[in-house]
């Protein structure tokens, strides 16, 4: 049972980690670069951006964040274990965050984007970004902040595991 508590918090936080730093990634430099760029190369770059993120390894460490997080949590609820528990549970929370966040507010305003169609057709492609760009920036920089603190907390919650487990 050692060992799966360990594989699982060991999961939740690499998983959480990638994610914090996709999300910190855009915030620092790829939202950025692009807003200094003109407005149809904005508009298209996100949307190629969005259809190709939805991939396997993305959707792996998506969800993968919140399921080994779930599993850690459940797996440190007994004993001596539960000294990592409140770690957890707090990067598990703060996940949920990212989750409601992305699902709610970024995904809906990828969804706009893509159905406003070809850049290069757009009457007016200035106000397609405008639409689009400091609702979902802002909303990214929620979602950066939210996992990398998990991530924090997920990687204190090792250290307390190593102490137990040691």
């Amino acid at each position: 049972m050692t060992i799966l508590r360990t594989l699982s918090l060991l999961a939740a936080t690499v998983t959480t980690g990638l994610m914090a730093g996709l999300f910190a990634a855009f915030a620092y430099s790829v939202m950025p670069g692009l807003v200094r760029a003109d407005a149809r190369t904005l508009v298209l770059a996100m949307q190629r951006i969005n259809e190709a993120i939805l991939n396997g390894w993305f959707l792996g460490c998506f969800f993968g964040a919140l399921l080994f997080t779930g599993a850690a949590a459940a797996l440190h609820v007994s004993g001596d274990w539960s000294a990592a528990l409140p770690w957890i549970v707090a990067a598990l929370l703060l996940y949920l965050v990212v989750l409601v966040v992305t699902m709610a507010l970024n995904v809906p305003l990828n969804n706009a984007l893509a159905r406003a169609g070809d850049p290069d057709r757009l009457a007016d492609v200035a106000a397609v970004r405008d639409r689009f760009a400091p609702a979902w920036i802002r909303w990214n920089l929620v979602r950066a902040v939210a996992s990398t603190a998990g991530f924090a907390l997920l990687t204190w919650a090792v250290v307390v595991h190593g102490r137990i487990a040691g």
